[in-house]
């Protein structure tokens, strides 16, 4: 009878033990995250001006094009060079409130109302340059957001928006900030790969009085 007594009397020590370590700290991490990804996001919302060096792979229904890129934007203008695996340049883009113009390695230019269309039509694959900028510095842009991740420490990682699906590789610290180093974009027919190697921020100089 005693040994009945002594092993009901350690099922319950064992159900009380159980039950003093079933809160976790999940929660905790949770807000951590969401109060880091805020800061994060505050941080990176005042940058309007940046120039980027890398490297940018595109297939597009069995075309593809793999080499250099540079590009700097601000909010109103974009001018984007992308070059060969040899270093010569293939294309410039010029982006302005009226219009966007493509200029090959020839001279021959175009103009079009949007990059999207532009591209389509002489490279055979679309920049989606409208939402690129934001993306590019790991925020979504100012339309719907579909769907998005988020890792530990307040990064973007996964983005659908505006038809594609954008995942975040890998984030390195570029003039002070935590920026995006690999990018992959794609959609129904394009796959776009950008490999961001240097980073440029140009903050805003004090209003003058």
């Amino acid at each position: 009878m005693n040994l009945s007594r002594f092993f009901v009397l350690l099922g319950m020590v064992a159900m009380l033990q159980a039950c003093a370590v079933a809160p976790t700290a999940k929660p905790i991490q949770v807000q951590s995250s969401t109060t880091l990804q805020q800061q994060h996001l505050q941080q990176i919302s005042a940058i309007q001006q940046f120039s980027i060096k890398g490297r940018i792979g595109v297939q597009s229904e069995g075309k593809g094009f793999s080499g250099g890129l540079t590009w700097q934007h601000d909010s109103l203008n974009d001018d984007i060079s992308l070059y060969s695996p040899l270093g010569g340049q293939v294309a410039s883009i010029k982006k302005n409130p009226e219009k966007v113009t493509l200029e090959d390695g020839k001279g021959n230019s175009i103009s079009a109302i949007d990059a999207e269309t532009l591209t389509q039509t002489t490279l055979g694959w679309r920049l989606p340059l409208t939402g690129l900028a934001d993306w590019s510095l790991g925020r979504p842009a100012s339309s719907a957001i579909q769907a998005s991740t988020w890792d530990e420490q307040g990064h973007l990682a996964t983005l659908k928006q505006d038809g594609w699906e954008i995942e975040y590789q890998n984030y390195s610290e570029q003039s002070g900030y935590a920026l995006p180093s690999k990018i992959l974009l794609k959609n129904e027919k394009v796959s776009l790969k950008l490999l961001v190697e240097q980073w440029q921020i140009i903050k805003p100089s004090p209003a003058s009085n």
